[in-house]
């Protein structure tokens, strides 16, 4: 009896490489590193192994010096390698040079994002959306993707635009990108015209980094059923629905998460889904507590709100995954000052409560704790603006 035919995809095996600098100690890298692997799951890869190496400033021609390069040409033929993921940007030179050395594909973290980006797109707008960040990324490295694409054979980043091979010419790209900027021009009016028309209501926006839990917190809130997964980027389209807290109507809408080095392109492609944190009244700005640097998470969500220009709006922080909260306990006669790793979520709530100038929960959606407190806070925030902007209806309360 003959064996039946598979059909199931194996996973390719990847490498991550990151450079320790003035900039960036390895305690850094490797929380940079962590994320990348996150990213690397997320696309559909298992990164297998590390690379990093300490340079004052990345090498030019190929990001890590020879000898480093040496070696990791010597694993990747000895490992079967398929994919080499660097935490940061390349340029259209060093991947040519680093291709034709290690001889396997290489990825830089814009491409691995803008791979999981098309990958989770959905609707035809986010697909919209992305296709256009793929093109102005590619528009600068074409001469070595196009030579290069009869090598290659699908797998992760090369979802999109860089499996067709009819592209071939600088003007057809750019005219392309043109089209689709005026699509997306027409659908960001269709969009405007949909946000006129929510009539009165204030609107609420999730925002925060990626994989905090906020439509985990959309579906508790709205009894909803937006789509929530432990992964990076599971949400693209803003999804808006109607709440009623008490005898209160708003708007909640869930927006894309956040991430250090989001490419630009990203950014500026999805302005209308960056326009419900804009049009907003009040922010929920969700913060996974249990993540070892959620601080620099909360800073790279405030740089960014501070980007598109969001980040005087009435903000609520939401401390969110208590549940998953750790820390190691200190002796008792221990006298040395408390660090992030051994301080209680007490002492941590305390601290946060004291040090923004903002009012902030914490909660676990996952687990429904202090959920009730959570809803009250945001309905008087909710109830004090619409009582500024609608002074005849205070009979409703």
């Amino acid at each position: 009896m003959s064996n039946p035919i598979t059909t199931e995809i194996i996973p390719e095996k990847a490498i991550l490489i990151g450079l320790v600098t003035s900039r960036q100690d390895a305690e850094k890298v490797k929380e940079y590193l962590d994320e990348l692997a996150f990213l690397v799951d997320t696309a559909g890869a298992i990164p297998v192994k590390r690379f990093t190496q300490r340079l004052e400033m990345p090498d030019p021609k190929t990001f890590v010096g020879a000898g480093k390069l040496a070696e990791i040409k010597s694993y990747i033929k000895e490992n079967e390698i398929e994919v080499a993921v660097f935490d940061d940007e390349l340029s259209p030179s060093q991947i040519r040079n680093i291709e034709n050395e290690l001889e396997c594909k290489i990825l830089d973290r814009n491409n691995l994002i803008l791979y999981i980006f098309a990958k989770r797109a959905k609707t035809a707008y986010a697909k919209t959306q992305v296709e256009l960040a793929q093109y102005e990324y590619l528009l600068p490295r074409l001469t070595r993707m196009w030579t290069h694409l009869t090598k290659q054979r699908g797998g992760i980043g090369m979802r999109g635009p860089g499996e067709k091979e009819i592209e071939t010419d600088r003007r057809v790209i750019r005219d392309r990108i043109s089209l689709l900027k005026e699509k997306l021009k027409i659908i960001d009016k269709q969009m405007m015209t949909q946000r006129g028309n929510r009539g009165g209501l204030l609107r609420v926006a999730l925002v925060g980094y990626t994989n905090v839990g906020k439509s985990t917190i959309m579906n508790l809130i709205s009894k909803s059923n937006v789509f929530a997964e432990n992964k990076l980027f599971a949400t693209l389209d803003t999804t808006v629905r109607k709440v009623v807290i008490e005898n209160l109507p708003f708007l909640l809408s869930d927006t894309v998460g956040f991430i250090r080095k989001l490419p630009v392109g990203l950014v500026e492609s999805f302005k209308s889904t960056l326009d419900e944190v804009r049009e907003a009244d009040i922010l929920l700005h969700i913060v996974d507590i249990s993540h070892p640097n959620f601080e620099e998470q909360i800073d790279v969500v405030k740089q960014t709100l501070k980007e598109i220009k969001s980040s005087d709006k009435p903000t609520i922080i939401v401390f969110n995954k208590i549940d998953a909260y750790t820390f190691i306990e200190k002796e008792a006669d221990d006298l040395t000052p408390s660090t992030k790793e051994n301080i209680t979520l007490d002492e941590l709530r305390k601290t946060w409560m004291s040090k923004e100038n903002m009012p902030c929960i914490f909660i676990s959606a996952k687990e429904k704790q202090n959920i009730e407190d959570f809803k009250m806070l945001l309905y008087q925030r909710i109830k004090e603006i619409h009582t500024t902007r609608y002074p005849y209806n205070n009979f409703l309360y």
